[in-house]
Parts: C-alpha cells; structure tokens; sequence
C-alpha cells in the first residue's frame, strides 16, 4: 500500500484476493493512511514554498532567471568539460521541478532546471558534473559513480544536500 502524490491510496493485491479482506486491510490501517496523507501534503507544501522561491511568470523574470543561469552554469560547464574531456553540443535551460538536469546523449545537449538558481554554487557544481558524466556514461551504473567519485568527490555530500534543502528525500532520481 502507498500513497501517490495526489494523496491517493494505491493498493497492491494478488490475484484472487477477495474484495472484502482488501477493504479490511484498508479499514485495518486507517491511521497509517491519514498520517501518510498528511506528510505527502505537508512534502508537497515545502516543494511549492522551495521552488516558489524563484519567480518565472513574467517575461522579464525569466530573462532575468536565463541571466543568471547562464552567468553560473555556462563557466562550470566549460571548466569541467576540458577537465573530463568531453564536450556538450548546447546546453538550455527550462524550469523543470522533476530533475535538476538531463543530458540526451544522442544530440549530446544537456537542459539545467532554472531552479539550480536556489541551490548553493557546490550542488549546482555537482549537476554540472553529473550531466557531463552522462557525456561519458550513460547510465547511473558502477562506472558512472567512478566517474563521479574522479570528477566531483564530494557528490554524495552534494546529492544529500541538495535534496535536504528542496525537501526532496522521497525522490528517487539521481538527476
């Protein structure tokens, strides 16, 4: 049983389990479900407050956003990319709440989250490094983490706080 980020119960049950003792399970855990809602609610409350942080609705917002963006991420980008050897074909930038950042190694582009803006320089530093690695590493594999401990030692530290700060503890996304 798990409750879905709308709030809703998501029971799984095998095959042939009547309906009655599915509904007793339920009933059975009534206050697990009540205190589950309520910490999704409160998570998702301390999402919205985090990335609400970094205002995008007008135009000159977002101008100023792809500024700054472009201000920290494109040095990291350009240092790190000599260091691993690796090159990326463009790099963009969208407000994206899902990820951090995504490399598409086909077209070898790799897209930051605007909302790197809230992040301290190091974590941001840290993505930077993880996009690029995908460059030399698809995959979040054994080979992929060596990378990572070679390019950027500190990344599990980075990775915790990162997600300590937007309260992101539930996420179970490297990127």
């Amino acid at each position: 049983m798990r409750i879905v980020k709308n709030g809703d119960v998501h029971v799984s049950v095998p095959i042939g389990v009547p309906k009655r003792e599915v509904e007793k399970f339920i009933e059975e855990h009534r206050d697990w479900i009540a205190d589950a809602r309520k910490k999704t609610l409160d998570r998702q409350k301390q999402r919205a407050e985090f990335y609400n942080r970094l205002p995008l609705s007008t135009r000159e917002q977002a101008d100023e956003a792809l500024q700054r963006l472009r201000a920290l991420v494109e040095p990291l980008v350009e240092r790190h990319s000599k260091i691993m050897g690796v090159s990326p074909r463009f790099v963009w930038y969208k407000p994206m709440i899902s990820r951090w950042g995504v490399c598409n190694v086909r077209d070898r582009s790799i897209c930051f989250s605007a909302y790197v803006l809230l992040l301290p320089d190091w974590c941001v530093e840290h993505i930077v490094v993880h996009e690029l690695c995908h460059l030399l590493e698809p995959t979040h594999n054994k080979r992929f983490h060596k990378l990572m401990d070679r390019y950027f030692p500190r990344w599990k530290e980075a990775r915790k706080e990162t997600r300590k700060i937007c309260r992101m503890e539930e996420e179970e996304e490297d990127d």
